[in-house]
């Protein structure tokens, strides 16, 4: 069972990560009464782009050149660390959900890093609004897990997974708290509505595709897996911690894939139902969902921790 959680784990979030993006716009424009592009258009995208030649802004540094590999490593490495039907295989990596949160962040930081190199204004204003949103939404994260790693008494991934494991967490206010905080993290880490807009092609308005616009080729490439990446290691976190799953590793394996699919068609709901919100507004956005938390754990505290 191990073997397999290990393959899943691998091939989901290497190979079938892009699908998860694409079948968001798939069904977004079947929503909107428009034919739409293919759920495996990102493959082609990142085929197209890996056959193209690389195109380095000047003066830049190693920075910007060292940047798409460094988030793509983290990002790897995140995805090892994401528990598949309840288990987490031994890579050596441990499943410390306080690790994934820092993986997450230093790629962050080199994405924005990589924008302060170029020097492009553009880039800059993407990147200056991402770590604006990433103060709010880095404390939302850590509050969600708090959150569910209170019942596992552990911050390891796995034992959060199996404390969640059956309907009894389902009678907690806390857990509904930590369900509802964490859906604004899978909102703001695959750039979606009403927080950003993933088909803007204003750099105006852009957020996570603003650093990207100084790169291309493989670069690109690997900057556009990564993102695809994210949305296969929140959706995957959200399905294992927060939604309901019950029994053994096949079951949850089973649970786990319809809830990542319902994941889809919720986020592509939103988008169909909510317009992009005003930048000024998605803070407050986040510490609502801050706020929310924050009543979780004060449900927590008053049952006594359980």
């Amino acid at each position: 069972m191990s073997a397999l959680a290990a393959a899943i784990q691998v091939l989901g979030g290497l190979a079938l990560a892009p699908l998860l993006p694409g079948t968001i716009q798939s069904l977004k424009a079947r929503m909107q009464g428009r034919r739409g592009p293919s759920p495996l258009q990102p493959y082609r995208e990142l085929r197209r782009l890996w056959g193209k030649s690389l195109a380095d802004p000047q003066p830049t540094t190693i920075v910007y050149r060292l940047a798409p590999c460094v988030l793509a490593a983290t990002t790897g490495l995140a995805i090892l660390l994401v528990p598949v039907g309840g288990l987490s295989p031994g890579w050596g990596l441990g499943d410390d959900a306080l690790v994934l949160v820092g993986l997450l962040a230093l790629g962050r930081f080199a994405l924005a890093a990589a924008s302060w190199d170029t020097g492009s204004g553009f880039a800059l204003m993407g990147a200056s609004r991402d770590l604006t949103l990433a103060v709010a939404a880095e404390a939302l994260l850590v509050l969600a897990i708090v959150l569910a790693a209170i019942p596992a008494d552990s911050t390891g991934l796995a034992a959060m997974s199996a404390a969640a494991n059956g309907s009894g967490i389902w009678s907690e206010p806390g857990h509904w708290c930590a369900a509802g905080a964490f859906g604004l993290i899978v909102v703001f880490e695959t750039g979606r509505q009403p927080i950003d807009n993933p088909d803007t092609h204003l750099e105006l308005t852009m957020i996570h595709e603003g650093p990207l616009l100084e790169y291309a080729g493989r670069d690109l490439a690997l900057l556009q897996w990564s993102a695809a990446a994210r949305h296969w290691i929140v959706l995957v976190l959200a399905a294992e911690l927060f939604l309901p799953h019950w029994g053994g590793f096949g079951a949850q394996l089973v649970c786990l894939l319809a809830g990542v699919a319902l994941l889809c068609v919720g986020l592509a709901l939103t988008e169909t139902a909510q317009a992009k919100m005003r930048i000024l507004r998605a803070p407050a956005l986040l510490a609502g969902g801050c706020l929310l938390a924050m009543v979780g754990l004060a449900s927590w505290l008053a049952g006594g921790l359980v």
